[in-house]
């Protein structure tokens, strides 16, 4: 398990998914992701990017010292001065390191700098333990304290919420299919995978994805990693990658050997694990969400990191406090 702490500096560009059934863009159900920062703003790939996420920071609000008390959960995580958020600084769209030492960029990255300020007050988008978490200890550090939330392109389910709780959600995925860029062509839906050897990452809800929607599929791989998904697409193990948007939307901006084709076929949404053990986390993880909604602070981060990449107005947010049944 990798422990990263950041402090302030300049920032890195960032590229998020978007929700929408874009033929060629797409996303995933995991937390991690891999590849090089993406242009924009500055000729260093840095300025009008990172100038709307410092806006955003900005104008994230601050809970009173009532709300604060009430919750159990935030009051230690304000008594001991940091947020220790799992997920992953890896991913191409949500949660990207930066390269010049600053905070990391994205969506989820966002808004756990949010979140933190929220909690911490000014200067708490500073104050965050970035622990590293994947597809198979998400739940257990949850439950075991290791962090006091997952913010990880984390989908709800409800297998996963027999185990731990979810606030939000606060972004609406989809399961989508990349595929290598010579065969965008021949296959644009879960139709076309038939007979096809598919992989998906082991713990996903992509599994579930095939099994309800291909018929009579060839091998189906499930494998630890992303990494290790877009090597067995790119090497030919696999003729397809099956998993939610997120994800998938990095690979292939990183990546311009792996496309995403035709429209997210599963709903995905996204949610904020938290421990059964601190019951009151969720009610008021979900008061924040709806403040930045409220605001138009989550339209101002959509904006600033998905509306970089895709053309059109912010969609509507998740109604909080949904969950699937």
């Amino acid at each position: 398990m990798t422990r990263t702490s950041f402090r302030p500096g300049r920032r890195a560009v960032v590229a998020a998914a978007a929700t929408l059934p874009l033929v060629g863009l797409a996303a995933c159900s995991s937390d991690t992701g891999d590849g090089p920062d993406l242009g924009g703003g500055g000729e260093d790939g840095e300025g009008g990017t990172e100038d709307a996420m410092s806006e955003v920071l900005a104008s994230g609000p601050v809970a009173d010292d009532d709300a604060i008390s009430a919750s159990a959960w935030a009051q230690t995580i304000k008594d001991n001065g940091q947020l220790k958020r799992g997920g992953t600084v890896a991913n191409q769209v949500f949660s990207l390191a930066s390269t010049s030492g600053g905070r990391p960029t994205g969506f989820d990255a966002g808004l756990t700098q949010l979140l933190a300020k929220y909690i911490l007050g000014e200067g708490g988008e500073d104050k965050i333990e970035y622990i590293d978490t994947t597809v198979e200890t998400r739940e257990t550090l949850v439950q075991n304290g290791t962090v006091d939330c997952v913010i990880a392109t984390y989908s709800i389910t409800p297998e996963r919420l027999k185990v731990i709780d979810f606030a939000g959600p606060y972004y609406m995925s989809g399961t989508a299919i990349q595929v290598r860029a010579e065969d965008a062509e021949s296959i644009s839906s879960p139709e076309d995978l038939s007979g096809k050897n598919l992989v998906t990452q082991a713990n996903s809800t992509g599994i579930q994805a095939i099994e309800d929607n291909v018929e009579s599929p060839g091998d189906v791989s499930t494998l630890p990693d992303n990494e290790s998904c877009v090597a067995a697409l790119k090497q030919g193990r696999a003729d397809a990658y099956v998993l939610d948007q997120g994800v998938l939307l990095g690979n292939s901006k990183a990546d311009p050997d792996v496309v995403v084709v035709g429209e997210p076929f599963v709903d995905d949404p996204y949610g904020i694990g938290l421990s059964q053990e601190n019951p009151d986390a969720v009610e008021f993880v979900n008061t924040f969400l709806q403040e930045i909604i409220d605001s138009g602070t989550w339209e101002a981060l959509w904006s600033a990191t998905v509306g970089e990449v895709i053309e059109g107005d912010a969609p509507e947010p998740p109604a909080i406090g949904e969950m699937p049944a």
